[in-house]
């Protein structure tokens, strides 16, 4: 039987879930409006050198970004040299392309830390661009984490959204 605390965790791991980055995320008036979303951020231009504008969506008067990120993230087993690293990274260059090929994508980024074991894929996209790719189900994100499941010494295979800006 789980124990209080293990309970009250549960609750605030769901609840952090809950609030995601896609919840800051400005939706078109017909889906929020579908979904009974308030408006709960404002968006405005801002002007770069060359005369390009970027959408930037704030969160609050001090806390704002143009750039959305989905994770993907496992730890990997250094048994047998490191084999499931290996495999992760094939399984990632079996699909990079793709995830490239996404309309918005700024960046695919690969993290590995030997320390912790972690092993991750972060995809970043222009605001706009990142709620048709959530509609889409982060493809070919179900067939990547399927293929890595897979792999002997993966474990703890996870998502994240979360945005991004820089300072």
């Amino acid at each position: 039987q789980r124990t209080f605390v293990q309970r009250m965790l549960t609750k605030c791991i769901l609840l952090g879930l809950a609030v995601s980055a896609s919840a800051f995320m400005t939706a078109p008036a017909g889906i929020a409006a579908r979904r009974g979303l308030p408006a709960i951020s404002t968006s405005r231009p801002l002007s770069l050198r060359g005369g390009s504008a970027v959408k930037m969506v704030d969160i609050t008067p001090n806390v704002s970004f143009d750039t959305i990120a989905r994770e993907w993230r496992c730890k990997w087993s250094a048994d047998t040299d490191k084999a499931a690293l290996v495999s992760a990274q094939n399984e990632l260059a079996a699909i990079v392309d793709e995830v490239k090929k996404v309309k918005g994508v700024k960046s695919v980024q690969r993290v590995v830390c030997g320390g912790c074991l972690d092993f991750k894929v972060v995809t970043s996209l222009d605001v706009e661009s990142f709620g048709a790719w959530e509609e889409g189900k982060f493809a070919p994100e179900e067939k990547f984490l399927e293929k890595i499941k897979a792999i002997p010494g993966i474990t703890e295979v996870e998502t994240q959204t979360y945005t991004l800006m820089p300072m």
